[in-house]
């Protein structure tokens, strides 16, 4: 059973992960309320669920500036040709739907289908920001909590320079 955003974040609690969730109307891209973004401090981010044409799964969550150039990183990260995975796929392995597209929906994914790749700039980053499972809400991390958040559910992520196109880490 996948978390709901209310389970999720009371889960978040009984970790003793420190968050902060700004609630708001629904956001689907990077593009819109960047009002609201301007008054949360830290990272905010942008995130693709996509598939490779083996099959593979891949998350990528970056710095919402960052250029990701898709048809380069296949190379970088030991993918075959990605492509934007659909909506009832990211449903069924991470509890989402398009526009909540979130790091955090990486709790869902117990079997650890999905390869999360995370720009070098947001792994860096004092605070990061991420749909709490739904896009009408931000959650605010600091580093050291997304760390742990990510060691909790047994995912080691492979940090990418999206600049360089170099894997700086497994």
């Amino acid at each position: 059973m996948a978390f709901d955003r209310d389970q999720f974040l009371a889960w978040l609690d009984q970790q003793g992960i420190v968050h902060k969730t700004v609630e708001h109307a629904a956001v689907f891209r990077v593009e819109e309320g960047l009002e609201l973004k301007a008054g949360m401090p830290g990272a905010h981010t942008k995130n693709l669920f996509l598939k490779d044409k083996k099959g593979r799964l891949w998350l990528i969550s970056a710095r919402q500036d960052t250029m990701i150039d898709l048809k380069r990183l296949d190379r970088v990260i030991g993918s075959a040709r990605l492509s934007f995975g659909n909506a009832e796929l990211m449903n069924e392995v991470l509890g989402l739907t398009p526009g909540s597209v979130t790091a955090l929906g990486l709790v869902n994914d117990p079997d650890h289908r999905v390869t999360f790749v995370v720009d070098r700039h947001l792994w860096g980053a004092d605070i990061v920001n991420f749909h709490p499972l739904l896009n009408t809400a931000t959650t605010g991390l600091d580093q050291a909590d997304f760390r742990q958040f990510l060691q909790i559910i047994g995912v080691e992520p492979m940090v990418v320079d999206f600049e360089a196109m170099a894997v700086i880490s497994p």
